[in-house]
């Protein structure tokens, strides 16, 4: 067998190798919501310019996105950050999603229905950040002991290849990312959900 990458090793090369001097490298980093937000934000805006990008066309109700994008935009008001941080909010179109998870209505949370959803989220944010010029782009999502980060990072690059810009590789849950953002969740009152997002995912967390 061959193997598993350490993500968290490539992170750490890739920071240690980034110039110490002049105007910090752009970042934009796909947010998922606020709370894996927000111990990403405090460990990479130490290194990087970042625009977090709140893209899920996954999310349902509509509500439920409002509520999330609005906790990210509240979160980067209220949290401390080294270097600036903005937040864009992409285009809510959840036709988008139902289109790649037709078919995979049924498939078991954490397979194939969420590796498309990672892609799509993916392929928009690494689209967007090379019609910006942005220096290299991430998402939030490898927070998260329930997603796969070899997944994620496999799809990182292949958006990366396809449009030509840089994939910040990351396993943020190592060295208890994870349970940072818990504690940082509590310390900005955040609202934490207790499903992923989609319709599909919803049942799964309700009693």
């Amino acid at each position: 067998m061959a193997n598993r990458v350490n993500y968290q090793k490539e992170l750490d090369r890739i920071l240690a190798a980034l110039p110490q001097d002049g105007a910090p490298p752009a970042l934009l980093l796909h947010a998922c919501c606020a709370p894996c937000s927000s111990y990403v934000l405090e460990y990479l805006s130490r290194y990087f310019s970042i625009t977090l990008f709140y893209y899920n066309p996954n999310i349902s109700p509509a509500e439920e996105y409002a509520h999330r994008a609005e906790e990210a935009r509240r979160l980067v008001r209220e949290m401390p950050l080294v270097h600036p941080v903005t937040v864009e909010e992409g285009r809510y179109e959840p036709q988008a999603f139902y289109e790649l998870a037709r078919g995979l209505e049924d498939a078991p949370e954490g397979g194939e229905r969420c590796f498309a959803c990672y892609r799509l989220r993916l392929r928009e944010t690494a689209r967007l950040a090379a019609a910006r010029g942005f220096d290299w782009f991430c998402t939030t999502l490898s927070i998260s002991p329930l997603k796969n980060a070899e997944k994620l990072n496999e799809l990182g690059e292949e958006a990366a290849a396809e449009f030509g810009v840089r994939w910040l590789p990351s396993d943020f849950k190592k060295r208890e990312g994870f349970k940072r953002s818990i504690v940082l969740s509590e310390q900005y009152g955040l609202y934490r959900q207790n499903y992923c997002g989609c319709v599909f995912s919803r049942p799964a967390a309700e009693p």
